[in-house]
């Protein structure tokens, strides 16, 4: 059955009519993204990202995809087991007959044995209960229960571990400065803020898996005066089988940038601290498995040797035998050794970290060690129990820092600095000068040399956002070494059971992609693009490291354009510098996972998600829901566009892992589209100097381009009517799509006025314009996802004349549109158009133009090579690809992909009549 054979009687059912409490399989055929029939699957094994089991496990969630018509429910809980191991699992999202297409599933605590096989049946009971009050919220797992009360300052109000309250008051911490740094003749005086929280919500309450979300801002501590700030969002994850709760904290800037500067925000708990001081125990994660550990009364190293079996406990971090039979002279010398209270490990770059440790506030700091880069866990307690708290990415984020504060006291503190306050506190200031480019022309002329569109006041950082993700347990007792260092793996690593390629495949998600291939037998041809693709994403693991593509607003992110003359990427020449997910960077790598399964790659793609989602775009302020164009700051370029805030780069990451997080920000851009009249997304480069920006015909409308704007919403709307069923969104899909459809040039029109009621565009569509940034920022994969899915030939029969034209020789494209438009930038980009075309049409010779297409492309001439750069010319030696560029990089994977997936097989004779292969 092709796309447009697809009936609107199939179209308009929804799973009303097959509203099952239970998964149902379905009896008929199934019909996948290419409108071609597909078998169900029968195998669903589960896999660990990182290639082995992890020695110790918290509980996680991932995301399955069904193919269409396999499995139907319309139940808020799905009946499916994973061996004999808790699980729970619930519908993420369904096709249009009602069938499930994602499932979500909670797996939970304790490592599981023997083969991860996901089946069709009752699971195993997970036992973590919830209970509700006006005041506060109880969840129990075994001999764990965390209190979480309704309002106030507290997150968790306490823990208790077998009946021992190990816990309490978990809260969030926020430093205000009124400067950067003192400078030699000033002063910078700072203020506290504590988290205080307004709203509770359960998500989700067992039996495997509990969720809490928690709103609130920071308040000013005691009789300071300050407004609140820092609005907050912070997820609670309980799992059963569990000794933690994840954490997952988002919040949004919204200070002055001129007064307010960020000099600390962390998030601390206080610790019950009952044993004897020489049974209390510190530990850090250090350098890869390492553990740094010391007792807060140390007894080994004295000048009188306590007996073996003394030393020998407190190094394992268990009670020490009795007193009484240790040696005389340490007995009576005990309540000389220092007692130490206060510990920290700052990591204030990628590149190091140091811990010190002193008795009291008011008494010197002691260095204690050093060493590169901290996996990001702190330990506080004893024998009896305490609590570890571990922060992801944690290096990688720095400046960052951990505390033990009053380890000598009967509380003491235990403190993740998502931001240090040992650092210079952070400058959301603009890098330009006051008075700079003050009119239009500077403007122009400043665009053109630097690549950075600016205005004044469009450069502002207010309303970007960051999210963090922390570990916190609650222990009965001093983890050991080992325990704690698998803990440490498991903060900067979770693990996490993901499906193969070839099971993502199988359920016909995501549009045009095959799994990679790796066999022996594959042709040169295809061994040529899959080894050139490899090349190209090794490349950019390396530039982040060369490069130290870290920090706590920049982790994520990758640069635009290389600078070969300086061996640097252009960090300090406007829109050359941070990359902002120009030309879908993010689509490559998520689709380069999917088809590999590479683990560095999705924890790269992971990284952009987190970034790209949150710092590059407006959460609050009058630019909510758009996001900034690449610049020197991720936000000061003044052009504010959707192509940034598009859905479509999160919603894989979303459906693989259930991350409620994105799935809030893919839902804050549901109705961004009304608010495109309050911003000029348009570059300066379309204007000239003196015109004003030419109003739409009629009111209400807003002109917006096909691509870049609607295309970016359309992954939004796509999301949520998945997710949902709600057929609003669908609708506001084919109106934009049908109205497309029928203007006079169609997609060659390239934009017109829209209706944001209505989801419709008007006018003529009479001028013919190709613009090269309207097909690479989504547009393609949601057009190759939708057509599928939805019943509007109009737009079916434009999008493959646009797929056909947009790379075809001048005089065909002429003849179509009555206008000479040039010759298209990005034509190895538009070589996927060209295959999609091809392989609906059944167009061989098509196919092969495809590839011509696609071989102009200088990636498989040369540009790939690297070479080794040392010495002086650099500051470190590196690896380095002198023609590299993000643009392209994202744009020639990305067509690689789809070109393989689409006219793979008339690959080999492209090849050899281009002498690319003999």
């Amino acid at each position: 059955m092709t796309p447009s054979a697809f009936s609107r009687r199939s179209f308009l059912q929804t799973g009303a009519a097959a509203s099952l409490t239970s998964i149902v399989p379905a009896a008929n055929a199934i019909t996948a993204n290419r409108g071609t029939a597909i078998p169900p699957v029968t195998d669903t094994t589960m896999h660990w990202l990182d290639g082995k089991a992890p020695l110790r496990f918290e509980g996680a969630t991932f995301g399955v995809p069904w193919p269409r018509g396999q499995l139907r429910s319309t139940a808020k809980a799905l009946d499916f087991k994973l061996a004999k191991h808790p699980i729970q699992s619930w519908p993420l999202a369904f096709w249009p007959d009602g069938s499930l297409k994602w499932t979500a599933h909670a797996l939970a605590g304790g490592v599981p044995a023997g083969e991860l096989k996901l089946e069709q049946g009752k699971p195993v009971a997970g036992g973590l209960s919830v209970e509700q009050s006006a005041t506060q919220i109880t969840i129990s797992a075994d001999d764990l229960v965390w209190t979480v009360p309704t309002s106030g300052a507290a997150l968790i109000k306490e823990a208790t571990r077998a009946g021992r309250v190990t816990l309490k008051n978990l809260k969030l911490m926020a430093l205000r400065q009124d400067g950067t740094e003192p400078e030699l003749d000033g002063k910078t005086a700072r203020q506290s803020f504590t988290s205080r929280v307004t709203s509770v919500t359960v998500e989700q309450q067992g039996p495997v898996r509990a969720v809490l979300k928690l709103d609130g801002t920071h308040s000013a501590n005691g009789q300071e005066k300050g407004h609140d700030w820092l609005p907050f969002s912070v997820r609670l994850y309980f799992y059963a089988g569990a000794e933690s709760v994840r954490i997952v904290h988002s919040f949004v800037w919204d200070g002055d940038p001129a007064k307010d500067f960020i000099a600390g925000l962390g998030v601390t708990a206080q610790v019950t601290m009952s044993n004897a001081t020489h049974d209390r125990h510190v530990r850090f994660s250090g350098e890869g498995v390492g553990v740094w550990g010391e007792a807060v009364r140390p007894i080994t190293g004295l000048r009188r040797d306590p007996g073996q079996a003394y030393k020998d406990a407190q190094v394992a971090g268990k009670a020490l035998p009795a007193l009484s039979g240790m040696a005389k002279t340490v007995q009576d010398g005990l309540k000389w050794i220092p007692e130490w209270g206060d510990f920290s490990l700052s990591q204030l770059s990628a590149d190091g970290f140091t811990i010190a440790k002193r008795t009291a506030p008011g008494h010197a700091w002691i260095a204690s060690n050093g060493g590169s880069r901290a996996k990001g866990l702190v330990f506080a307690g004893g024998a009896s129990g305490g609590v570890a708290l571990g922060l992801k990415d944690f290096w990688q984020r720095a400046p960052v820092r951990l505390d033990v504060r009053g380890a000598a006291n009967d509380l003491a503190e235990v403190t993740a600095w998502l931001y240090s306050p040992s650092a210079p506190a952070m400058d959301m200031r603009s890098y330009r000068s006051a008075g700079e480019m003050d009119t239009f022309a500077e403007q122009i002329e400043g665009l053109n040399i630097t690549y950075e569109d600016y205005e004044p006041g469009w450069d502002s950082s207010v309303g970007v956002a960051r999210t963090s993700e922390l570990q916190l347990w609650v222990l009965a007792a001093t983890p050991s070494h080992q325990v704690f260092s698998d803990m440490a793996e498991q903060v900067a690593n979770p693990a996490r059971p993901v499906a193969t390629p070839q099971r993502l495949h199988a359920a016909g998600v995501f549009g045009d992609w095959d799994p990679a291939d790796t066999s022996t037998t594959r042709t040169p041809a295809r061994q040529l693009i899959e080894d050139r693709m490899t090349v190209q994403l090794d490349q950019y693991l390396k530039e982040v490291e060369q490069h130290r593509w870290y920090g706590f607003w920049n982790y994520g992110d990758v640069m635009h354009a290389y600078d070969a003359d300086r061996h640097m990427w252009r960090y300090d020449i406007g829109g050359y510098a941070w990359d902002n997910s120009e030309l879908s960077t993010d689509l490559w790598l998520w689709y380069s996972y999917l088809r590999t399964g590479r683990a560095d790659i999705f924890k790269l793609a992971e990284a952009m998600t987190r970034h790209t989602g949150e710092v590059d775009v407006y959460h609050a302020g009058p630019f909510k829901g758009f996001g900034t164009r690449h610049g020197l700051q991720h936000w000061s370029d003044s052009s504010k566009q959707p192509r940034v805030s598009n859905a479509a780069y999160r919603r894989i990451y979303y459906y693989l892992t259930a991350d409620e997080r994105v799935g809030d920000l893919m839902r804050e851009l549901l109705d961004s589209d009304a608010d495109l009249h309050k911003v000029d997304i348009s570059r300066k480069l379309t204007q000239k100097p003196g015109e004003e920006a030419v109003p739409p015909p009629m009111p209400g409308l807003v002109g917006a381009s096909f691509g870049t704007t609607w295309g970016s919403w359309v992954a939004a709307w796509l999301t949520e009517w998945e997710r949902t069923g709600d057929l609003k969104w669908r609708d506001k899909i084919v109106a934009g799509m049908q109205s497309i459809g029928a203007l006079k040039h169609r997609w060659f029109a390239s934009a017109a006025p829209y209706d944001p009621k209505t989801g419709k565009f008007a006018g003529p569509g009479d001028k013919p314009a190709i613009s090269h940034l309207n097909a690479v920022f989504g547009v393609i994969e949601m057009s190759s996802e939708l057509l599928p899915l939805v019943d509007a030939p109009a737009y079916r029969r434009a999008w493959l004349e646009y797929c056909r034209y947009y790379n075809a020789p001048r005089q065909e494209l002429f003849e179509l549109l009555g206008k000479d438009l040039g010759k298209p930038n990005l034509a190895d980009t538009g070589s996927r158009m060209t295959a999609y075309a091809a392989f609906h049409e059944r167009d061989r010779a098509l196919a092969l133009r495809a590839w011509r297409e696609f071989f102009s492309s200088s990636a498989l001439k040369g540009d790939g090579k690297t070479r080794h750069i040392g010495g002086v010319a650099v500051m470190r030696p590196l690896i380095e690809q002198p023609g590299i560029s993000t643009n392209a990089s994202a744009q020639w994977g990305l067509a690689a992909i789809q070109n393989l997936a689409l006219v793979g097989d008339s690959l080999d004779e492209a090849a050899k009549a281009a002498g690319l292969v003999e």
